[in-house]
Formats: C-alpha cells, sequence, structure tokens
C-alpha cells in the first residue's frame, strides 16, 4: 500500500475550515448564517433592480449593493480554496461549482448586458440551509431521492431515447400528412415540435391538424403522451422502494478529504 499525500496545514487554514465548512461550531454555525442572510439579499437586490420603477430610483444604491455581495462572495470563494485540504476536489464538487456560478454573473455583465441577471443562481447556495441547522433528516432524504435517480439513469436514458425516435417518426408522418394544408406543419422540424408538445401533454395550440387522419394521428399521440408521465414516474418509484430498503445516514460535516458536505455515520475514513 502506498500512502496517500497530505496537505500540511497551518494554524490559519484550520480555523478557516472549522469556520468556513464546519457548521458544528458556534463560529461556523454563525459565519453560514451570516453567508445566508448576504445570499438572501444578493438575490432580493437582483429582484429589485428588474422592477423599472425601483430600478430607475434606486438604480446607483442596488448597483453598489450586488458589487459589494459580490466581492464579499468572490473572497469566500477564495478563503474555501486556501483552507481547503483538495481544492480541486472542492472546485469540481458540486458547491464548489454553485459558488462559482454565484460569482461569475457579475464579472461577466462587465462585457455581456445584462448578464448579472444570472446572479439568481445563488439561490442554489440556500441548499446549505439544510446542513447548517442540522436538518439532517432533510439531507438523508435528498440524498435517498439522488441514489433512486441515479439507479434508475439508464432505464430512463432507454425510455428518453425511444422517446426521441417517437416523436422523429410521428413529426414526418404528420408533415407527410398535413404538409400539403395550411395548418402550419410546412417543415418536419416543425413537426417534430408539435409531436413533442403534443405528447407531453402541454398542447400550446399554435399547431393543429386539420385533415381527419392528422387528428386521428394525434389522438394517438395524445394517449401516448400519458405513457410519458407514467414510465419515467414508474421507473423512479421501483428504484425508490428498492433504496427504502437500504439505510443510509449522513451527518451535517465537511470532509477535509473530499470537501462533501456529508459523512455515513459510521464513517472512520473518507469513502471517496
Amino acid at each position: 500500500m502506498t500512502k496517500q499525500k497530505t496537505r500540511k496545514f497551518s494554524p490559519l487554514q484550520r480555523n478557516l475550515h472549522t469556520i468556513i465548512f464546519e457548521a458544528d461550531t458556534p463560529k461556523g454555525k454563525l459565519f453560514d448564517i451570516i453567508l445566508l442572510v448576504f445570499i438572501a439579499l444578493s438575490i432580493l437586490v437582483v429582484n429589485l433592480d428588474s422592477v423599472p420603477s425601483i430600478s430607475s430610483k434606486y438604480s446607483t444604491i442596488l448597483f453598489y449593493a450586488e458589487w459589494i455581495l459580490t466581492i464579499f462572495f468572490t473572497l469566500e470563494y477564495t478563503f474555501r480554496l486556501y483552507c481547503s485540504y483538495r481544492p480541486m476536489k472542492y472546485v469540481f464538487s458540486m458547491y464548489g461549482i454553485i459558488d462559482l456560478l454565484a460569482i461569475l454573473p457579475s464579472y461577466l455583465s462587465l462585457f455581456m448586458a445584462g448578464a448579472h441577471s444570472l446572479i439568481i443562481i445563488r439561490a442554489l447556495r440556500l441548499l446549505r440551509v439544510f446542513r447548517i441547522f442540522k436538518m439532517v433528516g432533510f439531507m438523508n432524504q435528498g440524498t435517498f431521492i439522488m441514489n433512486s435517480l441515479k439507479a434508475s439513469r439508464d432505464k430512463i436514458f432507454i425510455f428518453v431515447f425511444f422517446i426521441f425516435l417517437m416523436v422523429n417518426i410521428m413529426g414526418a408522418i404528420m408533415y407527410l400528412v398535413e404538409g400539403t394544408s395550411n395548418s402550419g406543419f410546412d417543415s418536419i422540424p416543425r413537426s417534430i415540435y408539435w409531436a413533442v408538445v403534443t405528447m407531453t401533454t402541454v398542447g400550446y395550440g399554435d399547431i393543429s391538424p386539420t385533415t381527419n387522419l392528422g387528428q386521428f394521428l394525434a389522438a394517438v399521440v395524445m394517449i401516448l403522451g400519458y405513457a410519458v408521465i407514467a414510465v419515467p414516474t414508474g421507473i423512479v418509484s421501483a428504484e425508490m422502494v428498492n433504496q427504502g430498503k437500504k439505510k443510509h445516514e449522513i451527518t451535517s460535516q465537511s470532509c477535509m478529504s473530499c470537501t462533501a458536505q456529508g459523512h455515513d455515520v459510521d464513517a472512520e475514513y473518507c469513502k471517496y
């Protein structure tokens, strides 16, 4: 066996890691609560800035507020990299990607007009509320759902691929049947769009068949649309039953090795 290379932490890095990544200590919990308040304020600023009557009066205040919050989040992200046991592991983790996406829109707005509206992505950072307030039960349920979806992905992929073939075939048939009329089926891609809208039971009504054969085929597609909802639901439900038989509980702590936001209760070492 080969020993894994470890990164030596300075006292400052250890203290920062405890404050930033752990919600089990008073300082860590206080930091995370302040972080949640700043995230909520950031979302509020973005929403208010999109209201013309408010933006015209308080555009300067909202502009500076947005950048103050962005600088705070940038510093926070930098400190997370500084005190992470494995910085690159954090960067490519789910929370690491969300944290990065939370600060990018403000900088992109310097080159792309309107890009700051994407700051609403910061709302995803509110997911930390489950860890901060030790809502481990909710975290366990979230893990339960994610494991069920992962276990279902192969079956769902096959089903989605079948639906992809079906809408292409039905779109081509409808173009053949309705293409000569003025019902809007003027190309195969547009007919495929109609098939997708109809099969998913959305039904915008902007395109509709006028011939008897076309209306019959539309009725068939509508009936098939119920399977689009029923089959994936059944697949995931079956996997949820299987997952329910497995006990999987996690804590609210953050791993220094992999930065995962949860451990198995009986874990002594990082399983990743």
